[in-house]
């Protein structure tokens, strides 16, 4: 079997670098907020090319923390609304929602998946205080045009970095476009801690500070509480592996593009709808996303094959059940992206014997 992805099989390669880092974090007697977290902040933050980066617990908490801090710096308020897009994994929306504020669900583009400038600006109100656009599949969104958007209306912008790490506008990354953004490190992730893990990255400094306080009880210094704060911290054994794994990601990103190159080039089925790629450095392909009108039957067919692919996500977050208020909302392309999606195995790790077994499978489904 040919698995969607290999965790073993990526950490492996790196198991003398990652057991050393361990070690290190061992020995030292310090495990929160320590060291490694304050030198993978940094690196982190110079990746990005941002001025700062916060450690938080996981993905999730990124997002949620800069809303809440964004609201106890008067900046949202209740009831706000936020523009995101409707295909988004829940994560991003339960964000919106944790904050008491109101999720307005856009439709993307079909051939990126992203939210587009013509569908924020129909979405735009006078409730509308910002602007959560989700980098899916690891495809940066339309960024220039988003932060003119922005500007134009005095909206906060939020970047979901989730799964976009590394991608690139013009030499400029994910991170670094939006008044803040978060990112998520779960092991699964282009960048993936050994475990649950999180950052944001800002460059305004009063934001960045209001953060590591809500983050950490509420606290700037111990037994003294500014906020209602929570306990999400990025702790130092995951900082120390994530230090170890930054050094490669622009190695891996380019070995996931390369299989991604040979997907789009050669995958000649005519009812499979490929990904648009049009500038190398956007794209960083966490996901390999193709459509089909039959994609029960197409995975059944790949899983005979002994090919493993995974659902990117098969219900739309208007549909499930928490959010039971917006179910009879009627998003049609976005549920037809959710009833089509096929993820493809797009590991760092495949080999090309497996990419051409992958390839010649699928041009053979009929």
């Amino acid at each position: 079997m040919i698995s969607f992805l290999d965790l073993k099989a990526i950490n492996q390669q790196y198991q003398k670098e990652l057991k050393q880092a361990c070690a290190r974090v061992i020995d030292s007697g310090w495990y929160i907020q320590g060291q490694e977290l304050q030198q993978f902040e940094a690196e982190f933050a110079t990746y990005c090319g941002t001025k700062c980066a916060i450690g938080v617990a996981n993905g999730l908490d990124a997002l949620t923390l800069v809303l809440r801090a964004w609201k106890e710096l008067g900046k949202l308020q209740d009831g706000d609304e936020v523009i995101v897009p409707a295909n988004t994994y829940i994560a991003s929306i339960l964000a919106i929602t944790e904050n008491r504020l109101k999720p307005v669900l856009v439709e993307p583009a079909i051939n990126t998946y992203n939210l587009s400038g013509d569908s924020i600006k129909a979405a735009i109100t006078p409730r509308t205080k910002a602007i959560l656009p989700v980098h899916l599949y690891g495809l940066i969104s339309p960024m220039p045009e988003i932060m003119q958007i922005a500007e134009e209306h005095r909206l906060l912008v939020l970047e979901d970095c989730a799964q976009a790490h590394g991608a690139e506008i013009g030499g400029k990354r994910a991170g670094n476009w939006g008044h803040a953004a978060g990112f998520s490190f779960y092991p699964g992730k282009n960048l993936g801690a050994l475990g649950d893990a999180g950052a944001i990255t800002t460059n305004d400094a009063d934001l960045a500070e209001t953060l590591k306080a809500l983050g950490n009880y509420g606290s700037h210094k111990k037994y003294q509480n500014l906020y209602q704060g929570i306990n999400s911290r990025l702790d130092e054994i995951q900082a120390a592996m994530l230090r170890v794994k930054l050094k490669h990601l622009d190695n891996e990103t380019e070995r996931r593009r390369k299989i991604a190159r040979r997907y789009i080039k050669e995958v000649k089925n005519q009812k499979i709808s490929l990904p648009v790629w049009e500038n190398n450095e956007s794209h960083v392909f966490h996901l390999f996303v193709i459509r089909h009108e039959q994609r029960e039957k197409l995975q059944r067919y790949l899983q005979n094959n002994n090919i493993q692919t995974v659902i990117h996500y098969p219900t739309a977050p208007h549909k499930q059940k928490a959010y039971s208020e917006l179910n009879e909302m009627k998003l049609s392309l976005t549920e037809k992206i959710h009833d089509e999606v096929l993820s493809l195995p797009i590991s760092p790790t495949l080999s090309k014997e497996n990419v051409t077994y992958i390839i010649e499978k699928i041009n053979g489904f009929a």
